[in-house]
């Protein structure tokens, strides 16, 4: 009599089992039972007892129970107290735990053996079935039998959980085959017959021909011999095989390493984890099939090797090593599953390098279209563990990724350069440390470019009438050029784009008019913001130039109506006048600095309509450009330089000076 918390035992089982966990468990009871007989003709028979209640579609019940029979050695006294024992060593040997029995109440509501077993010169039939509570052996009974072979039956009654298992018996073999595979492929080891069946025998798919006869169709081995290699642990470096297998017609599975210990597997992870191409199914032309079509398949991975023998968990459903960085044990899981699948990589072969050259030619996609600046980084780039369809800002990371290690090794190669002491390597190291600083430049260059194309043409559509055939705002295109309310202080050079305007301008520190000069304050609420000038200054010092602009809408010619306030060739003169007399400040409330000497240019930025055009000529006195596209005017006494801009020239010139570098980049 046992004294156990079978209730508890069961409810800590680990949730890594399944419903064919304990099924696996009997047949595998089985085969140890008849590999004790010594028998030759060994057999398992697996039946399917289904729900007594009809569908009302007419398709297969549901399963209820399964019975497991064998022609093993039977219960004999030394089983039986092994059954009754918790984590008996009986068939330590094996691999045996003394727990797997367990996991049968976890998913059927009841356990009944039936056996013959041979004692001395006669048979015996021993029947009993597994406690609920403290006993594990209940209603035992033992009588004379006039059976003259040993065997046993294994009743799995009724699930816990309703529809639990598949109906199809293709599929519950399926399952089956896969779980008990290392039994039918270890070459020193020649299984019994397994048999599925139909309770009532109409039907039945013996298991061992998933893998050799006419189900191989199902199961096929792709990796060639045997694929071994070497992890160290705490103590000793230890072997691990793998073995490699097509799975067709996967439905809903996955390729996967499965862990096998004691010919039975245990876990695993997908390969996926591992070598994102695996990530869907794989696709076989098949010239054989009665359709003419191919067939898609799945790959496993099995693991074979003492280790796991020794490390797997008194459930089967895990392994005593931890899943990563196990320090105890010295080799986790995750050192294992990576090696298993590069093997697997390599037995698959053309269809994972394909696979890979897509994901490489997504990244080139890319980069071609999106950012032409991370060129240089596709050539060494190691996109192995990137997912097989990756977003743009799943390769826009790896590629910043990229840059980032790249600098830091550039770093550090020229800190060893500079501390080196022996001069003779210094002149090759140096070219190669300066060709890829070389390279990492050329990458933000081809960015800062790459920008600049895209600026040019939204600026393009800023100046193009909208679909109700109006004209942008003004401040949709003074911002694309400088942000509105901007100063020295609160614009940065990436917030602006003032080489729209003039290369130059991007050296200057600059100071908006927007309420920020320190002055008159007339001058602040005169005008719209659109009108508002802005002033550029390279270091305040006297000899820099000063450049003043105005920006007046496209198609906008109003102001140059008698009946304006102020023109703005005129607001510019007036402005250099004020800057020269000193009464205003920059935003930090320092003088600007100017001389008698001091150029000033200034530009007036508007469409050239006609109206325009005469007002520059009959009351400017301004000179019309070769292009016809701008006017300028030189105004001696104040050294100031006035030219009076199209929309189109600003456009036309920047797109000129920029076109080159487009060309060159590829943009």
């Amino acid at each position: 009599m046992s004294n156990v918390n079978i209730k508890r035992a069961i409810e800590n089982i680990k949730a890594s089992t399944t419903v064919y966990t304990p099924i696996v468990e009997m047949v595998v009871n089985a085969i140890q039972a008849i590999e004790s007989s010594d028998r030759a003709d060994g057999e398992v028979k697996i039946r399917v007892i289904r729900s007594p209640q009809l569908e009302s579609d007419g398709s297969l019940p549901p399963v209820q129970s399964f019975e497991i029979q064998d022609n093993g050695i039977g219960f004999t006294d030394e089983h039986r107290e092994s059954f009754d024992t918790l984590y008996s060593d009986l068939k330590i040997k094996e691999g045996g735990k003394g727990f797997g029995r367990f996991t049968c109440l976890k998913y059927f509501e009841n356990l009944h053996v039936e056996s013959v077993y041979r004692e001395q010169d006669s048979f015996k039939s021993r029947k009993f079935s597994m406690g609920k509570k403290t006993d594990i052996i209940v209603n035992e009974k033992i009588s004379n039998t006039s059976k003259k072979e040993p065997g046993s039956s294994i009743l799995l009654e009724e699930l816990k959980r309703p529809n639990a298992v598949d109906k199809r018996l293709k599929t519950i073999a399926r399952n089956l085959a896969e779980k008990l595979l290392p039994y039918f492929i270890s070459s020193d080891y020649n299984c019994p017959k397994i048999m599925l069946l139909e309770e009532n025998g109409a039907h039945s798919i013996l298991l061992n021909d998933f893998f050799n006869n006419e189900l191989s169709g199902l199961i096929k081995e792709i990796s060639e011999g045997e694929n071994n290699f070497l992890v160290n642990s705490t103590t000793s470096e230890e072997t691990f095989l793998v073995r490699t297998f097509k799975l067709y017609s996967p439905k809903n599975q996955s390729s996967k390493i499965s862990l096998v210990a004691h010919r039975r597997e245990v876990s695993g992870s997908s390969l996926q984890k591992y070598v994102p191409e695996f990530c869907n199914e794989f696709y076989e032309n098949t010239n054989n099939s009665d359709s003419g079509r191919g067939k898609n398949y799945i790959v496993k991975a099995y693991v074979f090797s003492q280790y796991l023998d020794q490390h797997v968990s008194l459930e089967r459903g895990g392994f005593e090593f931890q899943m990563e960085n196990d320090l105890l044990f010295g080799i986790s899981q995750t050192d294992i599953e990576y090696r298993a699948a590069d093997i697997a990589k390599e037995a698959v072969g053309l269809d994972i390098k394909l696979r890979q050259e897509k994901k490489r030619e997504r990244f080139q996609t890319y980069v071609d279209e999106e950012a032409p600046w991370h060129k240089s980084l596709l050539k060494n780039i190691n996109l192995e563990r990137m997912p097989y369809n990756p977003s743009n800002e799943e390769i826009e990371l790896r590629l910043q990724e990229e840059k980032l290690t790249q600098e830091i090794q550039i770093k550090k190669d020229v800190t060893r350069l500079l501390a080196e002491s022996n001069s003779a390597s210094l002149k090759e190291d140096v070219h190669n440390i300066v060709s890829k600083i070389s390279e990492t430049s050329k990458n933000d260059l081809v960015h800062y470019i790459a920008l600049r194309r895209n600026i040019l043409d939204i600026f393009d559509r800023s100046l193009q009438v909208d679909d109700t055939g109006a004209y942008n705002s003004e401040a949709v295109v003074h911002d694309i050029i400088f942000p509105r309310y901007g100063d020295t202080d609160s614009t940065t050079f990436e917030e602006h784009n003032l080489w729209i305007l003039d290369e130059r301008l991007n050296f200057t520190n600059f100071v908006s008019s927007e309420g920020r000069l320190k002055g008159n304050n007339s001058d602040r609420t005169d005008l719209l913001i659109f009108d508002k000038r802005i002033l550029f200054r390279g270091d305040n010092e006297a000899s820099n130039p000063v450049s003043i602009f105005e920006f007046k809408r496209p198609q906008r010619d109003d102001f140059v109506n008698p009946s304006t306030k102020e023109d703005p060739v005129s607001q510019i003169v007036r402005y250099a006048n004020k800057i020269r007399a000193g009464e205003y400040k920059t935003p930090a409330g320092r003088k600007i600095l100017v001389a008698q000497n001091t150029p000033f240019y200034g530009y007036v930025v508007c469409d050239l309509t006609s109206k325009v055009e005469k007002w520059l000529h009959d009351e400017k006195n301004f000179t019309p450009m070769p292009d016809s596209l701008g006017w300028y005017n030189w105004i001696g006494n104040i050294k100031l330089y006035i030219e009076v801009l199209s929309w189109d020239k600003v456009l036309k010139d920047a797109q000129m000076r920029n076109k080159i570098f487009f060309q060159k980049l590829g943009i």
